[in-house]
């Protein structure tokens, strides 16, 4: 397996890209290697360099909101399989040549759940809600362990293989959780979102820091992020 940066935006796969013996920048701007159309991003933010498909480093090029190595600010780092590189809004995942392969089923997606924005508050309440604190979700385990996924968004689905199974909601007092109710019930039993080991229903459950979230078997931890 050649080493691969996997491009993600709130958890769906954009695009791969091959890690040779080359310099690959990354900005706003035309002329970057990988250009990315996000407000966030510097014109010219970090560049991914490498000598060897093994040694493989990110460096962040004086960026106006900084370049994250698994959740940490980083000037200049040596990159392992599995590391998180988040820039702006996007989030890339190394692969090192000769580890596993990694599986996009198992990308927990969140989304924008589209009918829940007729909820007659949403308009009065939208700015106040983004001014609240940030938090986000951490996967803990499977083939790309140290995902890390912003709730920025008012409602996000969270399922796996395209269905929604849980919706966390974020409101004045934070964030919730609750399932995704279905008409079919011939539903598996492994299709059953859990908090904490505890099956979810439809009732909103508030969300607490290191609260763990089970999705078809793929666990993330809520935490905050500011």
């Amino acid at each position: 397996m050649q080493s691969k940066l996997i491009l993600t935006l709130d958890g769906e796969i954009i695009n791969e890209y091959s890690v040779g013996e080359k310099i690959i920048s990354i900005g706003r701007k035309h002329g970057n290697d990988i250009q990315l159309n996000d407000l966030t991003v510097s014109g010219r933010h970090a560049l991914i360099s490498s000598t060897t498909e093994s040694q493989v480093t990110v460096e962040d090029l004086a960026s106006t909101n900084g370049t994250l190595v698994n959740g940490n600010h980083i000037n200049k780092v040596q990159l392992k399989h599995g590391d998180i590189v988040q820039i702006g809004h996007h989030q890339f995942t190394f692969l090192s040549e000769g580890e596993a392969k990694y599986q996009p089923t198992m990308f927990i997606k969140a989304e924008m759940d589209e009918t829940q924005m007729e909820l007659p508050e949403w308009e009065s309440s939208a700015k106040l809600i983004t001014d609240q604190p940030l938090a986000g979700l951490r996967t803990l385990n499977g083939p790309l362990a140290k995902t890390v996924m912003e709730l920025r968004k008012p409602f996000s689905t969270v399922g796996f293989q395209g269905e929604k199974l849980a919706l966390i909601s974020r409101g004045l007092d934070g964030y919730t959780i609750n399932q995704v109710m279905k008409s079919n019930k011939s539903e598996r039993g492994t299709d059953q979102p859990l908090l904490n080991g505890k099956p979810l229903s439809a009732k909103q459950i508030k969300l607490k820091p290191d609260d763990i979230i089970n999705i078809a078997g793929f666990e993330v931890e809520f935490y905050n992020i500011h």
